[in-house]
């Protein structure tokens, strides 16, 4: 693997195939009517159909010889990333969207790439962004030759749309104005065509037809492959040897201790640290969580770089590596304890749950680190670690995490401790129907009221399965 981000410059030499200007400019069109910027909804799901059939089609009619580039590995990406665009149309919450989309543009990198490229991890996984804007002058000059051309091609395509534009704005509205079921139907089909949804929807055109053509730039270039092979790293070994060793001594002597308050129990803690179980959960949490990360990059340090040459050297990359990926994995569920205590004590909230999904990912990574360590190839283990963590955040959202986080607080509710009514009211619509269920009125109706306040109508891109749930609940009145 390369340490540079990126291939070098190839737009000169890259032949543009013929079919990427209309795969690409149609994929544009359709996520300009159907992506629902300001909301998830359906229309994200679309939208990354489209773009996947659209690089799979030109790619598909450009390619006169040679094998597909797409292997089982590509679709497996492109299933993750449409799974998490999918999201869009089963939860509202805003904040795991947002979480959603970026893993899915990583994901879709990674479906284009495949095992094509020898570049870096960093590259691989941008792959998408990057090849849009280094498409931008290849796709440039294709579409000054179409316009060049002289047997007229381009003055014909754009007579035919001016002349279909024009046949649609004398029609449709005569049509609508003698049926009033036919012009719902276009009221609800044809927004408002104000200068906002105008720059709105030139700009959704531009981005999504420039991710179409990145993803057929680096389809249509020669493909590089690694070799299968790798240069073995020698050198001394004391430098990596010894601090490693220290670091699983200290992760040991740790590991004791935590052991020892295991089996001591609450009454250990209070005597020895002078604090209650929620204050000596919440002071080891995060500075737990610090260590983990650092830990694995020590571990990736380590694997990337340490000798290993000799059979001592892979010997000690085992030992060593070994000890502190299982040491660590017994710092994350120190970690996950500790948190689990202190949102006993102080309530649920999506940071919280955030960060314990994070602690149970690094558990992941170290179990995939020491799967890696069996053979000391891991060339493997970058793309698979970024696979669990967009297949965790998939989990998540199937979960339905704030639908968890209202559950679990309404369960400590009904144990005796308080409720934070107004940090409940600030969920998304995915909450109504465990609210609507398990809250007591007036407090269900007043909580509703302000989870449902900013609720507006949903065109059929932005349809979304929890909003339209939640607007079918039946309100009263709140006080």
């Amino acid at each position: 693997m390369l340490l540079h981000p990126l291939p070098p410059p190839k737009s000169a030499v890259v032949p543009l195939p013929p079919a990427v200007l209309p795969a690409a400019g149609l994929a544009g069109v359709a996520a300009a009517l159907v992506l629902p910027v300001d909301r998830p909804g359906v229309g994200w799901l679309l939208t990354g159909v489209a773009v996947t059939a659209a690089v799979v089609v030109a790619d598909r009619r450009s390619r006169t010889i040679g094998p597909s580039p797409f292997t089982w590995a590509n679709a497996v990406w492109g299933a993750l990333a449409l799974g998490l665009l999918a999201v869009g149309a089963v939860r509202a919450s805003g904040w795991l969207f947002a979480l959603c989309v970026p893993a899915a543009v990583v994901a879709g990198s990674l479906a284009v790439v495949g095992e094509r490229t020898v570049n870096s991890v960093l590259y691989d996984m941008l792959a998408l962004p990057v090849e849009a804007v280094r498409a931008i002058p290849w796709t440039g000059r294709g579409v000054g030759r179409f316009a060049a051309r002289r047997d007229g091609v381009a003055r014909r395509i754009a007579l035919a749309v001016l002349a279909a534009a024009a046949l649609v704005g004398v029609f449709v509205p005569l049509l609508a104005s003698a049926d009033a079921a036919f012009a719902a139907v276009v009221n609800a089909a044809i927004p408002d065509l104000s200068a906002g949804v105008l720059l709105r929807w030139c700009a959704v055109f531009a981005v999504v037809a420039l991710f179409v053509a990145g993803g057929c730039y680096f389809l249509a270039a020669p493909p590089e492959r690694a070799t299968g092979t790798r240069p073995q790293r020698t050198g001394y070994g004391l430098e990596w040897t010894f601090p490693l060793a220290v670091l699983v001594v200290i992760f040991g002597v740790f590991v004791g201790v935590r052991l020892v308050v295991l089996f001591g129990g609450t009454g250990y803690v209070l005597r020895t640290s002078g604090l209650t179980s929620a204050e000596y959960a919440r002071g080891g949490f995060w500075q737990l969580c610090a260590v983990t990360v650092l830990t694995l990059a020590i571990v990736a340090a380590a694997l990337r770089w340490a000798p290993d040459a000799t059979k001592a050297d892979r010997l000690r990359q085992r030992v060593l590596l070994g000890a502190l990926s299982v040491l660590s994995l017994v710092l994350a569920g120190s970690a996950l304890s500790r948190m689990w205590t202190y949102q006993q004590a102080y309530g649920f909230t999506v940071l919280r749950l955030l960060v314990e999904t994070c602690e149970l990912w690094f558990g992941a990574v170290f179990v995939l680190v020491l799967a890696s360590l069996v053979r000391l190839r891991p060339s493997w283990l970058p793309r698979a670690a970024i696979g669990t963590a967009a297949a965790a955040l998939l989990v998540l959202a199937i979960l339905d995490p704030e639908r968890l986080i209202a559950e679990a607080n309404l369960d400590r509710a009904a144990a005796g401790k308080p409720l934070d009514d107004r940090y409940l009211a600030g969920f998304s619509a995915d909450v109504v129907p465990v609210v609507s269920a398990r809250l007591p009125e007036p407090l269900r109706t007043c909580v509703l009221w302000q989870v449902l306040a900013d609720d507006v109508p949903d065109g059929w891109p932005a349809w979304n399965l929890s909003r339209a749930a939640a607007r079918e609940v039946p309100l009263g009145r709140c006080g």
